[in-house]
């Protein structure tokens, strides 16, 4: 163990290496993991704990709390060191769309008292990696592939969400038409500074439709008890119709059953900066 540390320190020091990944991470203790990051102290840091979903009757049950949370439990084994790829959205993502149900992303929230995105990002998104497809899932091996007529609609939901969206090599550089698609939807986030701790509220969460707008506040202080966006995005997933109000949100990108708006500055508005106005920014249609 002690000359596994210090090869990770030689590949983080001489190789150049800033993060790892640790593969079937369910096949020790996360206590191990945990030591290797405490000796070479990479900048990121994911395992793939890859467990059984819970089904009845071969289909996938509602309430993933359990699968989630043996995630969570070897997350925190890890000392909250590592992330973990959120395994459970992907599940919930592909039951989605394999049964049109909508309503399947969004889970409440006890502790929040109000609706969160099912599966990991929705309970630590700063320790979910996100992703709809990987070299195990698809490519070659297709153990676990995604909906391919639904993969628009998979990347702006993890390109617009909180977590850390990991994008598969195939889709990006072999794909001609969902390569643009991501690209744009990356600027998307970058431009509304999108990242890890961004908040969700869910606006919708129907069979046929879901709504939430992901919002970046400033890590500056609060002002009374209003808190200064720095940019914020709403994404609509599923067939049916939705439009924001117009005076506060401007389409940037839409496809096949998704769409995402752009909230508008202060500036562009024409309104006063300082404040929030989460009360006034209720679903329109």
């Amino acid at each position: 163990k002690s000359d596994l540390g210090e090869w990770l320190v030689w590949l983080r020091t001489y190789v150049g290496y800033d993060g790892f990944r640790l593969d079937f991470a369910k096949g020790f203790h996360g206590s191990h993991w945990k030591d290797y990051l405490e000796v070479s102290k990479p900048e990121f840091a994911v395992g793939e704990y890859w467990g059984t979903m819970n089904y009845s009757y071969g289909k996938l049950d509602r309430n993933q709390d359990s699968h989630r949370q043996r995630v969570v439990d070897w997350i925190n084994e890890a000392g909250a060191l590592s992330c973990a790829f959120d395994m459970t959205t992907k599940g919930i993502l592909h039951a989605v769309f394999e049964e049109s149900d909508y309503s399947r992303l969004a889970h409440w929230d006890d502790a929040k008292g109000k609706f969160q995105p099912a599966g990991l990002l929705g309970f630590w998104p700063s320790r979910t990696v996100t992703f709809v497809s990987n070299h195990d899932t698809d490519s070659s091996q297709g153990h676990w592939p995604f909906p391919y007529y639904a993969l628009e609609q998979g990347y702006a939901y993890i390109l617009t969400h909180p977590g850390t969206p990991c994008v598969f090599y195939d889709h990006i550089f072999h794909d001609d038409n969902l390569k643009h698609v991501i690209r744009r939807l990356i600027a998307h986030r970058k431009a509304a500074h999108i990242d890890a701790r961004s908040e969700v509220d869910i606006w919708h969460h129907e069979a046929d439709r879901y709504v939430a707008r992901i919002t970046r506040y400033a890590a500056d202080g609060k002002e009374g008890n209003e808190r200064t966006i720095r940019g914020a995005l709403v994404v609509k997933l599923g067939p049916r119709d939705f439009s924001p109000d117009p005076s506060k949100y401007v389409i940037i990108d839409k496809g096949h059953n998704w769409a995402c708006w752009r909230r508008l500055s202060d500036e562009e508005r024409g309104v006063d900066g300082g404040g929030d106005d989460d009360d006034d920014d209720v679903p329109h249609t």
